[in-house]
């Protein structure tokens, strides 16, 4: 960007000084003209001069106009982005640079330097190499004074400065001579800097491309990863709601089950009814797991309010299973979240679920309480409970479930087992938390 920078300083400097230099020689050459009009000395110099000179205020004036002309059209040259009107504006810039050396009889050709400083400074490659070639032709001839004079009657810079002494015609050539001299020093490095400028600026684009494409195996690489985090999520789902769903069935059908073993002989009719509530909540859980594949609720909780489904599935948990099962409700949250009923009827099932399938239990307690920020569940059975709590299956799947809602669980053993979870009531779930990464 600095080089840049320095690159439109200098090219700006060029214009300036060049726009002086002309200046310069324009005022001469009509201070010149001035000079022999008023010493009376005009014949003696159309004689050497062999050509009539243009009066002293149209030089001023075309000079001044065509310089003007001159750097409205670099301007637009280079500000220009389309390429077709690029060529038309460089073609009146060329038209205009001859006119403005004819109207200084040819006697400065430091525009020209100009017209390829502008050329140079859009020029962009892409196999236009060829276009290039031809303009600086082109411009080659156009400097070239000795073609030029050939064409037309002109009145040379030498011509002007011959009407002096010899001392003063040498100082004034030696000052035209050193203002071509700084010219090409402005003019190359300029040029220097430019191609510096476009090297640094291709070196750029180069780094940014490697960067990009970095970035993109970056980005490639963490949409795998983020292909496989949702797929091992998605495994993650699919296991906790079969567990939840098919284990909590299946362990009431063994429940039932074995109930009907004993009552099979003695009680037919028992057994019977026994059976038919075995065959409903086979049923309801191949309902369940179906709907969880899907990913949607559970049944219950599709068409019960959620209390009721809360007491429908424990009910159904109790008849097939022959557990009983009792609800103290001390305050309850009428505004609850979906993704929160979701995981309490999650935990209520899977507790109840363990505490026959590991604890054999047959009594178990289930108190709801807490407040507007907070809600606190407990279930308490009266199994066998556990000296050394090691969290299995169930038992991390219900983690996992409560620390969406960034909740929390504790389980232990006295006289039977006993969980307890809380549950943020205005908190929302983290649905990007990693479960594997624990």
């Amino acid at each position: 960007m600095q080089e840049l920078l320095t690159v439109k300083r200098m090219h700006r400097l060029l214009y300036v000084y060049n726009g002086f230099v002309i200046f310069i020689l324009m005022a001469f050459m009509c201070l010149t003209q001035d000079r022999i009009n008023l010493a009376m000395t005009a014949r003696a110099f159309l004689e050497q001069a062999g050509a009539i000179p243009t009066p002293s205020p149209v030089i001023f004036c075309t000079t001044i106009a065509a310089f003007a002309v001159f750097v409205l059209i670099s301007h637009f040259y280079r500000a220009e982005k389309k390429t077709h009107v690029r060529y038309v504006l460089f073609a009146a810039e060329i038209v205009v640079c001859m006119l403005l050396m004819r109207i200084l009889n040819l006697s400065y050709d430091g525009v020209v330097l100009l017209v390829v400083a502008d050329l140079m400074y859009r020029y962009e490659g892409h196999h236009r190499e060829y276009i290039l070639l031809a303009a600086m032709i082109c411009l080659y001839f156009m400097a070239n004074y000795n073609l030029a004079i050939t064409r037309t009657k002109i009145i040379s810079f030498e011509a002007y400065a011959s009407y002096y002494s010899v001392d003063a015609k040498a100082v004034i050539l030696a000052i035209k001579n050193t203002f071509d001299s700084i010219n090409v020093v402005f003019f190359v490095f300029y040029l220097i800097m430019l191609v510096k400028s476009k090297h640094e600026e291709n070196e750029r684009i180069r780094l940014l491309n490697e960067r990009l494409e970095e970035a993109n195996q970056r980005l490639r690489a963490y949409a795998i990863e983020v292909e496989q985090m949702a797929e091992t999520r998605e495994r993650n789902r699919l296991a906790r709601e079969i567990h939840d769903t098919l284990g909590h069935a299946l362990t009431g059908i063994a429940a039932g089950l074995d109930a009907c073993l004993m009552t099979l002989e003695v009680a037919p009719d028992i057994t019977k009814r026994q059976l038919n509530k075995i065959r409903d909540a086979a049923i309801k859980g191949i309902t369940d797991v179906r709907r969880s594949v899907k990913k949607l609720r559970p049944d219950d909780l599709e068409r019960l309010p959620f209390q009721e489904a809360l007491k429908e599935m424990t009910r159904n948990y109790s008849e097939s299973s022959g557990m009983e099962i009792t609800f103290d409700i001390f305050s309850w949250s009428e505004h609850l979240r979906q993704d929160q009923e979701d995981v309490i009827y999650r935990v209520l099932q899977e507790s109840i679920t363990n505490a026959k399938r590991h604890g054999h239990a047959t009594r178990v307690k289930i108190t709801i309480g807490g407040n507007e920020n907070y809600l606190l569940i407990v279930i308490a059975d009266n199994g066998r409970g556990c000296d050394d709590v090691k969290a299995g299956f169930g038992l991390k799947h219900m983690r996992e479930r409560l620390e969406l809602l960034h909740g929390t669980i504790h389980y232990w053993s006295d006289e039977g087992f006993i969980v307890e979870a809380m549950i943020p009531l205005n908190r929302e779930v983290d649905n990007d938390k990693d479960f594997d990464s624990r």
